[in-house]
């Protein structure tokens, strides 16, 4: 795994040899940041990874310059991997929580410029997200919403869907 933009570019980060989750492809990672570009400079901007896993969306957020990134992530192990990487890079910019996705979006009076969600594909309640982030307010005005899935879910739906993109067997919706 590898941060592919800004000042850690090309920076690679060792996932341990036996792994649970798939961290978002390098492909599929440079197409959704090729997209956010055309929404945001992200200097200074404030960002929510929720269902972290790997901390990867979050280094590259961090790496181009976004002022505050909170990584929730409710495993121990991806947790205090993250916290290592956070500190082996020097991501000040980067908070860390260990706590569920779900209970955090609930109970959460921040908001934010970006949020990213990329939840286990088999997790239940995968097409609520985009409402609870939205009824509890999470985003700013212009705020935008992206939720990584599988082929298996859509959101062609939502009235709040902008986008969706596939890349592969990753699939991007964006909301607004």
């Amino acid at each position: 795994m590898r941060i592919i933009g800004g000042f850690h570019k090309k920076r690679q980060i060792t996932l341990p040899s036996k792994i649970d989750i798939s961290p978002t492809t390098d492909f599929a990672k440079e197409a959704l940041f090729n997209i956010l570009r055309y929404y945001t400079d992200f200097i200074d901007i404030d960002v929510l990874d929720l269902f972290s896993g790997t901390g990867n969306l979050s280094y590259e957020f961090a790496s181009r310059g976004a002022k505050n990134v909170i990584a929730i992530e409710k495993d121990e192990f991806w947790y205090k991997f993250i916290l290592q990487n956070i500190e082996k890079i020097k991501l000040q910019s980067i908070s860390v929580y260990q706590v569920d996705a779900f209970q955090y979006i609930a109970n959460s009076y921040d908001r934010f410029d970006i949020i990213f969600a990329d939840p286990p594909y088999n997790i239940e309640n995968i097409e609520k997200i985009p409402d609870l982030i939205f009824d509890n307010k999470l985003l700013n005005d212009e705020g935008l919403l992206i939720i990584e899935h599988s082929a298996k879910i859509s959101f062609q739906n939502h009235p709040r869907l902008i986008d969706h993109r596939a890349y592969g067997k990753v699939n991007f919706s964006f909301f607004q």
